[in-house]
């Protein structure tokens, strides 16, 4: 993550900072003990890689593919983790299932509102724990996965909150997937660009990821 930052910061005048996004959650195929279709690593899993890139200067978010269940019930998982200055969360809508809706026959999507039941609950605890300003990223391809948008609570100083824009393919479609979803997003929202190291046609470098305006807060690869 390092080495890959380093090729990023002669492209821009912030400061690059090398980050991890390790999917907590991961979207299964079965429902599991539980029913939620949902596979939750338990933190004593997590702790040894979230803690050795912290020692390594590495930012780290934990992502959630919650199925059946709500995002703020996986979030709570995570309490411990959360609680590091170098953890935020990441929220997955396209794995967030309606009741009798199964992964990958549909395209999951949530409620702007939920959302900001995890804002405020994320906010309250970076507040209460005297920790610096936390990333709360949100992923999306489709306008339809995030519904009522224009309501979602981007007030909480405590947090960065991010669109991570998802689509992959051409270039040309990627970037007007990028216009779509930029179309009306909420003040104070910033936006992310997701390299697919397979699946883009090309995938492109650091000087022209960081040449897209307006210039991507996030960078991540798949």
């Amino acid at each position: 993550a390092k080495r890959v930052a380093a090729t990023y910061q002669p492209h821009t005048n912030r400061r690059v900072v090398p980050a991890l996004e390790i999917i907590a959650t991961i979207a299964s195929a079965s429902a599991g003990g539980d029913g939620d279709y949902s596979a939750e690593s338990p933190v004593s899993k997590l702790r040894p890689l979230v803690n050795a890139a912290g020692r390594r200067g590495v930012y780290v978010v934990l992502d959630l593919q919650p199925g059946r269940t709500d995002f703020l019930t996986q979030a709570k998982r995570y309490r411990s983790l959360l609680r590091k200055p170098h953890v935020g969360l990441a929220l997955d809508p396209e794995w967030r299932l309606k009741p009798g809706q199964r992964h990958l026959r549909q395209i999951g999507s949530v409620e702007a509102a939920e959302i900001n039941r995890v804002s405020a609950w994320l906010a309250d605890l970076t507040r209460a724990e005297g920790l610096p300003q936390k990333m709360l990223l949100l992923h999306q391809f489709r306008t339809s996965m995030i519904r009522n948008r224009s309501t979602l609570n981007t007030s909480h100083p405590e947090l960065a909150m991010i669109i991570q824009m998802d689509g992959l393919g051409s270039q040309p479609a990627k970037r007007a997937t990028w216009k779509a979803l930029r179309a009306g997003a909420p003040k104070r929202i910033k936006f992310g660009w997701k390299n697919f190291i397979d699946e883009d046609r090309p995938m492109i470098g650091p000087k022209a990821t960081m040449a897209i305006k307006p210039q991507p807060r996030w960078v991540s690869f798949q």
